[in-house]
């Protein structure tokens, strides 16, 4: 753009985050709008993938993510009877890149005392209609904000602003979701790896090892139980049986939530397939799970969301008129994603679903298919988020490489596999 613009974001999680800070360091003025009365963040721990830490490091933030992230060298999955189904070694792409399991809390508050300059968050404000014309937001209360040059409306996979943007080709609940809690790591035998145990498509823990945050010095880990939606909610639940069927699955997991208070240590996680043809309209764009949400299968949700923030970011120096801005913004970023939407929504019913049979399929074939060197290395490109479209591939920056391999000799860490 040619000159600052004013623009809107509703919603502060990671793709609203990003975007106030990635524009509001471009001299841009932005406005802030969230529902929660005290925004914070949403969810136990998750990885960041190198993509992710790429625009981080942009940011200036890679030190500080990795001084409180766990490096994962590895992702590993096998039956509670002890086949493997998935073995995938970060270190079989290039020897310098790691995942990082992170608390969500510390990406929050590494991204929130980033952005000072300029600030502007307008707390315990739901935004209930977009008038993507004119540049307008509305809330909950009536009261009108703008007009805006561009309005950001990243609200998460649940939007109910998606469709006054654009028509969803897509938008549906999956029919599982899970349960997450962190529970102290103490002498967790899996400290540089992703671990999940599976009971055919049923029953599914993962447990990920994701260091600590900002005022809170001890090591944790993030648990994840599968359970079908309907099932979520803490009415209902026997906190013995709950135990009984997590210790039947895993019994070293069962173990480290002997602190947490069932039911109401857990938090409930419900996820959504959404794909929209197009992501903006006149003077609005969606950005993260609001533009493209989909199941947690393969971990790319916020490092999808920190894409989008740079990418838009991008569009806007590169374009002097908004509608070529958002068209490029559009179109560079669905090449990238098109594809991860495709693998999580066949890949969920092999993971999370009643369909014991293709379960049992993929028990008796995954592994061996991972280990085949063509199909290897596709599948190590999808992990990492590095596969554009079905054969391209997203170039991580060399200097960003540097840096990696850098931080891994700095700090003596190893990482599993």
């Amino acid at each position: 753009m040619s000159k600052p613009m004013r623009i809107g974001i509703v919603g502060y999680g990671t793709g609203g985050q990003a975007a106030a800070l990635l524009l509001g360091r471009d001299g841009h003025s932005v406005d802030v709008f969230e529902q929660a009365p005290a925004p914070g963040p949403v969810g136990a721990g998750f990885m960041l993938q190198p993509i992710g830490l790429e625009v981080l490091w942009e940011l200036g933030l890679l030190d500080d993510v990795l001084a409180h992230g766990a490096r994962v060298g590895r992702l590993y999955g096998e039956t509670c009877r002890g086949r493997a189904v998935m073995d995938m070694r970060y270190r079989e792409l290039d020897g310098r890149l790691f995942g990082l399991g992170l608390q969500r809390g510390a990406l929050f508050g590494l991204l929130d005392d980033a952005w000072r300059e300029g600030r502007s968050v307008h707390v315990g404000c739901r935004i209930v209609a977009v008038d993507a014309e004119r540049g307008w937001v509305e809330d909950a209360d009536g009261q009108r904000h703008g007009p805006f040059d561009l309005v950001i409306v990243a609200d998460g996979a649940a939007s109910r602003l998606r469709g006054q943007v654009a028509a969803p080709r897509i938008d549906r609940p999956y029919p599982w979701g899970a349960q997450w809690c962190l529970v102290e790591q103490g002498d967790w035998a899996w400290p540089g790896e992703l671990q999940q145990r599976y009971v055919g498509a049923r029953r599914m823990i993962g447990m990920l090892p994701v260091g600590t945050r900002p005022g809170d010095p001890v090591p944790r880990l993030s648990f994840f139980w599968s359970v079908p939606a309907c099932q979520l909610q803490h009415e209902g639940i026997d906190p013995t049986r709950w135990r009984d069927d997590v210790r039947a699955v895993w019994a070293d997991a069962a173990d480290r939530l002997h602190n947490t208070p069932v039911p109401h240590g857990l938090a409930q996680a419900r996820y959504r397939d959404a794909v929209t043809r197009d992501w903006h309209r006149g003077r609005a764009v969606l950005l993260g799970d609001a533009a493209h949400a989909m199941s947690p299968q393969l971990g790319q949700g916020v490092n999808m969301a920190l894409l989008d923030a740079r990418a838009l970011r991008d569009a806007l120096r590169q374009h002097a008129a908004l509608p070529e801005a958002l068209d490029a913004f559009q179109r560079g970023r669905q090449q990238h994603v098109g594809i991860y939407h495709f693998w999580s929504r066949w890949l969920t019913p092999l993971f999370q679903s009643e369909h014991d049979r293709i379960a049992a399929c993929r028990d008796l074939v995954f592994h061996p298919m991972s280990r085949v060197p063509g199909g290897r290395g596709q599948m190590l490109r999808v992990l990492t988020g590095t596969r554009s479209g079905w054969f391209g591939t997203l170039r991580l920056a060399p200097e960003f490489l540097e840096a990696l391999d850098g931080s891994r000799t700095m700090h003596g860490d190893l990482v599993a596999g």
